[in-house]
């Protein structure tokens, strides 16, 4: 052995594997000098660290999204300023989520028709631009009442006002409810609309208005590029002629018996009957009534004071006991004198007393 380690060539080859081996051991050390702070993460899987966002790139995509949606807001503003959202949630409510073409829903409503009194005779005095300033100052202050009572305005029509009112949670007695409580109001916005115009030095205006409650088909007509929503059926058609029966018998607003019915009205208003009247359009004969919730004191209980009479009047008309029908009219004229509607109905049974007798005896006035 001694004679092996005192080759040269042994011993150069023994410093080559030494010298080896200590490379070998510091590499290794190294190695696990880098590897320690990974130690308590050995067995954490590896993901890729988030990139941060840029700032400069971040900010004009933010600015883009919020344009965009302030952009859908002022669009469903403006679509709601044509078509009411209570016409699209009334078409929710049948379950339908979309607004398309010929889309119909019958259902039970409350439908109101607001009209100026004299409106032609008053434009005629007014340039175009007169006109629409008026217009758009009227309609301001007649869309809050209807709002304010759970209807809105389904159309304007020149310068009429259509309105339904479809009370969502409620019964049919609320929408009726809500279509007297709305044309009280109107009355009201209109008394102090008049007192701004007064102030201005014009001249005051004032509406008839029309109720009627029934089943209407609500849906949507027109062509492929021009859609409008709309509402039909008899009922509306009654509703429109109440309001322009309104100048007739010198009534602010006249509601049907069907309405003052659905309403329950006795007891939460003040009104009296009109009229028993076929109105156009119609076969069936309707019980009239006029409203006198927004009258001074005094005026109402004036109007109240014969409301009996009329009542049993009408009642003997009905039956074509036309004399007797005119001795309690005749009677009722000697209490209050001023009321125009007693002669009306003096001037009716005249003119039936001196017309053949028709086949149908049913009393009812024919518009």
């Amino acid at each position: 052995m001694s004679e092996l380690f005192s080759q040269p060539l042994f011993v150069f080859l023994l410093v080559i594997l030494t010298g080896y081996t200590v490379l070998v051991i510091g590499l290794i050390w190294y190695i696990r000098k880098l590897k320690a702070p990974l130690k308590n993460d050995a067995l954490k899987p590896f993901v890729t660290p988030p990139a941060q966002p840029n700032p400069i790139q971040t900010e004009p995509s933010k600015n883009r999204f919020i344009d965009k949606a302030d952009e859908a807001t002022r669009l469903n503003q403006t679509f709601q300023k044509f078509v009411p959202k209570q016409f699209v949630d009334h078409f929710a409510k049948h379950g339908s989520s979309t607004l398309e073409l010929g889309r119909a829903d019958e259902d039970d409503v409350a439908i109101l028709f607001c009209d100026i009194r004299g409106f032609t005779s008053l434009s005629e005095r007014m340039t175009p631009q007169e006109l629409m300033r008026f217009l758009n100052s009227y309609f301001l202050r007649m869309n809050d009442p209807i709002h304010q009572n759970g209807g809105f305005i389904d159309k304007f029509i020149g310068d009429a006002i259509m309105a339904l009112f479809d009370h969502p949670q409620g019964s049919n007695e609320d929408k009726a409810r809500d279509a007297i409580k709305a044309a009280i109001d109107l009355h009201a916005a209109l008394k102090m609309y008049n007192q701004h115009r007064q102030n201005s030095n014009y001249p005051p205006i004032n509406v008839g208005i029309g109720v009627h409650f029934g089943p209407v088909i609500i849906g949507t007509v027109g062509s492929d590029d021009r859609m409008d929503t709309t509402v039909i059926g008899d009922s509306v058609n009654i509703a429109y002629r109440l309001e322009g029966l309104a100048p007739l018998f010198n009534a602010d607003i006249v509601v049907s018996a069907q309405a003052l019915d659905t309403a329950k009205a006795n007891g939460h208003f003040s009104y009296r009957l009109l009229e028993w009247v076929k109105v156009k359009g119609r076969e069936n004969a309707v019980e009239i009534y006029e409203i006198l919730d927004h009258l001074p004191a005094k005026e109402r209980d004036q109007k109240l004071l014969i409301a009996d009479d009329i009542k049993h009047g009408l009642a003997l008309r009905k039956r074509y006991a036309l004399q007797d029908a005119l001795d309690v009219f005749t009677a009722a004229h000697e209490k209050a004198p001023n009321d125009a509607l007693v002669l009306h109905h003096i001037e009716q049974c005249r003119i039936m007393l001196t017309k053949p007798t028709p086949k149908t005896k049913d009393g009812a006035l024919r518009m």
